[in-house]
């Protein structure tokens, strides 16, 4: 079955100026997906706007109000210490997170078995109220409700493999038993959260600066497949971020490649399980350009069962 790449022109647009959460993040992975020929195989969608009313399920409606008024003519505009709006910000805001509703309904509707949102802000530091970590909407946690609510599914996972725990997320979903959120981070690290989490819910991993391959398979092994399997999701939705990697000087993991490739090929085996292979991703993070791409095409790969 098909496999679908969703990403909009607008998401080049957002420019936070000397970042390293850049435009050329995504012409990074575009290009390598036409220099690895994956664009000859996936089918290429453009991400719409979200529905509003999703974003107020995910987030406080004040809150979505308060970033749509935030919202430049022209300039910059902080919205805390580290995630900027120019006058692009909100339109590709407002893409990435239909990214990922757009992605849900191609799952659902049996159109496509697998889905790659690479679009830009990430989302998974989006908290109910606030903005933070390069994040405005939190993309994936709005999937997920776009899947609770629109397509009445009693069970979602949310995995997330960014090197950041993905405080947001846990922040909208935890204590919500309709959705397992499983997640490997580096702790302590940026935002300082996850390794104290009591929800039910909520399987948190910290792994220790220094981590490489083994011990992060093996929090996987041990730690998500039992839980996931346990928790038979109709659907799992993945923060993939992708700056674990060792190449990455932002962070302190060793990940590799194959690492990515592995992750979601084990994934994808509970989708064909539990979700009849419904599976959705959207890009979070990842800021060496090279490892980046290179991982991305890993991880659309094991859509096709390499890894």
């Amino acid at each position: 079955m098909a496999i679908a790449y969703i990403t909009h022109s607008d998401c080049l647009l957002h420019d936070m100026g000397h970042h390293p959460e850049q435009p050329a993040r995504l012409n990074a992975i575009n290009d390598r997906i036409i220099a690895s020929g994956l664009d000859m195989a996936l089918r290429q969608y453009d991400a719409p706007l979200v529905d509003r009313e999703l974003l107020n399920i995910a987030h406080e409606p004040l809150y979505v109000d308060r970033i749509h008024s935030m919202a430049p003519q022209e300039g910059t505009v902080w919205v805390d210490g580290d995630t900027a709006m120019n006058r692009h910000t909100l339109q590709a805001a407002l893409r990435a997170a239909g990214a990922v509703q757009m992605g849900v309904d191609l799952v659902m509707s049996g159109e496509v078995k697998q889905v790659f949102c690479g679009v830009r802000p990430p989302g998974h530091h989006a908290e109910t109220s606030n903005a933070m970590g390069f994040c405005f909407f939190n993309n994936i946690a709005v999937g997920a409700y776009h899947a609770l609510h629109n397509y009445h599914l009693e069970r979602v996972a949310i995995v997330d493999f960014d090197v950041h725990h993905g405080n947001g997320t846990e922040d909208i979903v935890s204590g919500d038993d309709r959705i397992l959120f499983c997640s490997t981070f580096q702790h302590p690290f940026y935002p300082g959260s996850g390794a104290e989490s009591t929800a039910q819910n909520v399987v948190n991993i910290p792994l220790p600066a220094g981590t490489g391959s083994m011990a992060f398979r093996e929090a996987v092994d041990l730690g998500w497949l039992p839980r996931l399997k346990a928790f038979a999701p109709q659907l799992i939705l993945i923060s993939a971020g992708f700056d674990a990697h060792q190449a990455d000087d932002m962070a302190g993991l060793n990940l590799v490649d194959r690492d990515y490739g592995w992750v979601t090929r084990r994934l994808c085996e509970q989708a064909d399980r539990s979700a009849q292979g419904r599976l959705v991703s959207s890009l979070e993070g990842g800021y060496e350009l090279h490892s980046l791409a290179r991982s991305v095409e890993a991880h659309i790969k094991a859509f096709m069962g390499e890894g």
